[in-house]
């Protein structure tokens, strides 16, 4: 294992970190991306593959593998690197996964322009825990920023998430005979409690406008989450847990 150390902010590597933390162009083009903290860091250990670089704090200790290249700093640059009011004295780099294809199937959850990355890892940490496939259509958040990755506490660590656009997932569900549902507040919506959606795809809208019109209107069918009538909607994350544990049970 190679350590070195760096004690200047204006270094390379530190300068390239915090461009990946704030740019998906950046991840994209550096096949990396970066999460921080202890925590994040023992899953990384134990279940992804493409750990690249830690950084610690002097101080911190973590048992790494060989080929993983450790950089210590003192705290002020720790602090002046990390996205954490309070670090806990341990960033890591990664290389970004090869994009996962597409696979259309029975019981999967397919989300539409979720942009708050607090919803979105806490969807994808709901759907690792209870094996849920999830694809992410355009407009949801960079399921590799460290925002997403704390949300899903390490989540996307273990499971992948699939990047798609609606006319894959549309014909390919149609050709694998698998209904596409829509969460939706309408008089066609059914209640979940009586459709059977471990056979369908059930797609969850965007926070602000729900699911894109052209999505409502092919979609084979419509649900919706029984409620009090005072009550106009759930927190997308709230409504997919919901959904996810119908398709369960």
């Amino acid at each position: 294992m190679m350590e070195t150390r760096i004690t200047s902010r204006k270094n390379p590597l530190i300068q390239q970190v915090r461009r990946l933390l704030t740019s998906k162009k950046e991840r994209e083009t550096a096949g990396l991306f970066v999460a921080d903290g202890t925590k994040l860091l023992e899953e990384a250990i134990r279940y992804y593959p493409g750990l690249d670089t830690v950084i610690l704090s002097d101080g911190v200790t973590a048992d790494l593998p060989e080929q993983v290249t450790v950089v210590r700093v003192p705290e002020d640059v720790m602090a002046y690197v990390s996205p954490m009011e309070t670090p806990q004295g341990a960033l890591f780099l990664c290389r970004l996964p090869e994009q996962k294809a597409f696979d259309a199937q029975a019981g999967m959850l397919i989300l539409d322009g979720i942009q708050d990355p607090g919803n979105l890892g806490t969807i994808l940490r709901t759907a690792d825990a209870l094996d849920v496939p999830v694809a992410l259509l355009e407009g949801c958040a960079d399921p590799y920023s460290h925002k997403v990755v704390r949300a899903s506490m390490g989540a996307v660590l273990r499971t992948q998430p699939m990047l798609s656009d609606w006319e894959q997932v549309h014909k390919q569900c149609a050709e694998a005979g698998i209904p596409v549902a829509v969460t939706a507040l309408s008089e066609k919506s059914q209640d979940i409690r009586k459709a059977d959606l471990s056979k369908m795809a059930v797609v969850i809208g965007s926070e602000g406008r729900g699911v894109r019109p052209e999505i409502l209107s092919q979609a084979d069918a419509q649900l919706i989450i029984p409620m009090n009538d005072h009550c106009e909607s759930l927190n997308a994350a709230v409504a997919a847990t919901i959904v996810m544990w119908e398709m369960k049970n």
